[in-house]
């Protein structure tokens, strides 16, 4: 069997289009799904942070039961806002070989409109597996993008989150695979 690489994104995508899950109390979820659209309750003025990986959104919300997570959407954004948020992107450590220095590393964060953070993937019991999953932070211009010319649609998982968290039938995961990532955010971000 080959080995997942320590760092790779996974995910659910097509030529136009990749989807990315985050998981919202009803308030916000109910009309983003109903809508396709974010509703006016949708801060964007804040960090706001996609996951390319549907099982670690899982161990984030415990399954659609962690306060203010009660819901779990797909978000079908553009590849090309995907792509043009991980080349923005900057990590959210420091990290020696990918920075140049520490004071370096600082700079690019305090600029940077995208973020990336490397947390364990999971298995469907939840336990951590020893290769890393995406989490992308944006704000600034890169949410109001996000909110507006690269999302796609909105589906509403929460359905299959309850589902799966009763039978753990590794068939009805949303369907991931290898991401190809740009070849310069690859390097700044230590894709594996």
């Amino acid at each position: 069997m080959e080995q997942t690489p320590k760092r790779q994104v996974r995910a659910r995508y097509d030529e136009e289009t990749v989807t990315v899950y985050q998981a919202f109390g009803p308030e916000i979820a109910e009309p983003a799904a109903a809508a396709g659209r974010f509703p006016a309750a949708f801060d964007p003025g804040r960090m706001t942070w996609v996951k390319p990986s549907f099982r670690w959104l899982m161990h984030r919300s415990d399954w659609a039961r962690s306060a203010g997570q009660e819901r779990v959407l797909g978000v079908v954004i553009r590849r090309a806002g995907f792509d043009a948020a991980l080349e923005a992107a900057v990590l959210s450590s420091y990290e020696r070989g990918v920075h140049d220095s520490r004071a370096a590393w600082q700079r690019e964060l305090r600029r940077a409109e995208a973020r990336v953070q490397w947390d364990p993937e999971r298995d469907l019991d939840l336990r951590p597996l020893g290769h890393r999953s995406l989490q992308l932070g944006l704000s600034g211009s890169l949410v109001e993008r996000y909110l507006g010319e690269w999302l796609v649609r909105i589906e509403d998982l929460t359905p299959l989150a309850r589902e799966l968290r009763a039978t753990r039938e590794p068939g009805r995961l949303p369907p991931e695979r290898p991401y190809p990532v740009p070849p310069g955010a690859a390097v700044r971000l230590g894709v594996s």
